[in-house]
């Protein structure tokens, strides 16, 4: 081999020596990163649960998801049926629906019970990716978003050339598609005027339009939220007590977690389910969930298993986070609006 041949290959390997030293380092470095930001994370839960962590979630009671000495407080009443409540950052308040009155209410600190305006039987409401209010419409059998402007602009009133049933609770994903519930709670005797073939849990992609079915074989689906990591989604089934098909009255009342796919779609099979009532409901950054039902918020892990349940004195329809540091936990209840304090905010990804 010539010298000059000799100098290139040994130039060569000294470059390439240095490159994997260089990589080496640069992910000794990351995984010092890593390790920094696991021990801060750890940090953040313990001092937010006082001295538990993410992975301690089993060994949690009741008591240390509630600030100490908090009581479930009436903010109003004299209402018919309050569902969807949600908290407004900016305006400060929580706007929530009173179904039967078609209305959506407003509430805030110091201020009167009023309307926020009229609205054809309403549900669920939560605020998009952009801060926009979105509300499941019973009355129109739709969607709707309420613009900067304070226009309405009508997202989905069906699927397959079908109108929806009645659509009920709404989840938005970080990639702004939205997740929502189409019981036939609200045609009359939950079946007259019904073009579904089924009770469906739908996919909406704002952007493009298209209506996806993600789950058919849910017997009247109800209250939906993702879990912080939006790895899995929490859908409530009220069961068959109230189905219009008689041969369908005996299928539990169920809450479970379903996979989510990459592909925007779930897989069919639970990652769990358990059997018992919620309407709607609603999850903490750690990924607790508050679900509804008849005697309280009962409080799930994010594994399933029964924390406890906080009482109100009725039954509670669905539940939000709010308040400036969203430690505040809204109670929709029949006639009344309620709240607590807690000790972890609510998630808001």
């Amino acid at each position: 081999m010539e010298r000059n041949d000799l100098k290139k290959t040994k130039r060569f390997w000294l470059i390439a020596i240095a490159a994997t030293v260089g990589v080496i380092i640069y992910i000794a470095d990351l995984e010092a990163d890593n390790r920094a930001l696991e021990s801060h994370v750890d940090e953040l839960n313990k001092a937010a649960l006082g001295g538990n962590t993410f992975y301690d979630i089993e060994a949690l009671t009741l008591q240390d998801l509630m600030v100490p000495e908090a009581t479930v407080v009436k903010l109003a009443g004299d209402m018919r049926f309050t569902e969807g409540p949600v908290w407004l950052p900016k305006e400060k308040k929580l706007v929530f629906s009173d179904i039967p009155s078609a209305k959506l209410m407003e509430w805030s600190e110091g201020a009167d019970l009023g309307v926020f305006r009229e609205s054809p039987n309403p549900n669920g409401n939560l605020l998009d990716r952009e801060g926009r209010l979105l509300t499941c419409r019973h009355g129109a059998r739709d969607i709707v978003r309420t613009e900067k402007d304070g226009e309405l602009t009508v997202l989905c009133d069906s699927f397959e050339a079908k109108r929806l049933n009645s659509p009920n609770d709404v989840a938005v994903k970080s990639d702004g598609t939205l997740w929502f519930t189409d019981p036939p709670w609200g045609l009359p005797n939950n079946r007259e005027g019904k073009e579904q073939p089924g009770n469906y849990v739908f996919r909406l992609d704002p952007k493009t339009k298209k209506v996806t079915a993600i789950l058919k074989d849910i017997c009247m689906p109800n209250g939906i939220a993702f879990s912080p990591n939006e790895e899995h989604i929490y859908i409530a089934d009220t069961g068959g007590r109230w189905h219009p098909d008689e041969s369908r009255r005996e299928i539990p009342a169920t809450i479970a977690a379903y996979q989510v796919k990459a592909n925007g779609t779930v897989d069919l099979e639970p990652v769990w389910k358990i059997e018992g009532f919620s309407d709607g409901m609603c999850v903490d950054v750690l990924g607790n969930i508050y679900t509804t039902a008849r005697e309280g918020i009962t409080v799930l892990s994010p594994d399933g298993k029964v924390i406890g349940t906080i009482n109100v004195p009725e039954s509670p329809s669905n539940c939000c986070f709010g308040g400036d540091d969203y430690k505040t936990l809204f109670i929709t209840a029949r006639t009344s609006l309620y709240s607590v304090e807690l000790v972890n905010p609510g998630n808001l990804l």
